[in-house]
């Protein structure tokens, strides 16, 4: 693992949740195979021109990014449907900012499956013209799918954007993650602007009652498989 970016490589690793076989992609996202289901979460789309309304100027090209990322994962893996796990726009009127050339992408990406928006606490209500079907929460095949976690078994979620710090080559580096006792996961932002949360904070605590986490990190090349507890 170094200190550059997640490279294009597919690597990914197994990811069991309350007895259902899922993958842990490198790009972020889960891949339920058996379904033809992919999972991400918290998008966080238009983040860069929320603040820039704010007077915090960002590059304005995070939406893209996020967009031409999650349309290479949706080509390699041809999912039947996709949940979007809430917080996949950043604010009420994200979808009002998006450029035409963005709502394009979604819809392409929508052509020919199943889309589900999972309401999240900065997009309440999805917007209608996003395309796709909206839910508070989901059931499917043993999992219920939400934004925020509660520790439930069979969870998944997202809203908690984790990462772990992990020693590299004699120096700390900070990784998105997915973070799971086995029981219910936490999946990592999939935004290109999306911060994180560390595995070790008290917040995670209280999702994770066993305190048996492990944490599959994105690395450069591959995913990195660690005990929360030996992370920093």
């Amino acid at each position: 693992m170094t200190g550059a970016a997640p490279s294009s490589d597919h690597a990914a690793t197994p990811i069991g949740v309350a007895g259902v076989d899922l993958t842990a992609d490198l790009s972020g996202a889960l891949v339920w195979d058996d379904q033809r289901v992919v999972v991400v979460s918290d998008l966080h789309l238009e983040k860069g021109s929320s603040f820039a309304r704010r007077g915090v100027l960002l590059p304005p090209y995070d939406s893209a990014a996020t967009l031409a990322r999650l349309g290479r994962l949706i080509l390699r893996v041809n999912p039947r449907t996709v949940i979007a796990l809430g917080d996949s726009f950043h604010d009420r009127d994200a979808h009002e900012r998006l450029d035409g050339a963005d709502r394009d992408a979604i819809r392409a990406l929508q052509a020919g499956r199943d889309w589900i928006w999972i309401a999240g606490n900065h997009d309440p209500a999805p917007p209608k013209g996003a395309g796709g079907t909206v839910y508070a929460e989901l059931a499917l095949g043993g999992l219920v799918f939400r934004h925020e976690p509660t520790g439930a078994r069979g969870e998944i979620a997202g809203h908690l954007h984790p990462k772990a710090r992990v020693s590299a080559r004699g120096r700390a580096i900070d990784r998105r993650c997915f973070a799971s006792d086995g029981g219910c996961a936490v999946m990592p932002a999939f935004g290109a602007y999306a911060g994180g949360l560390s595995i070790r904070d008290h917040a995670f605590a209280a999702v994770f009652r066993t305190g048996a986490v492990t944490a599959h990190v994105l690395g450069d090349r591959r995913l990195h498989v660690i005990a929360a507890s030996r992370c920093s």
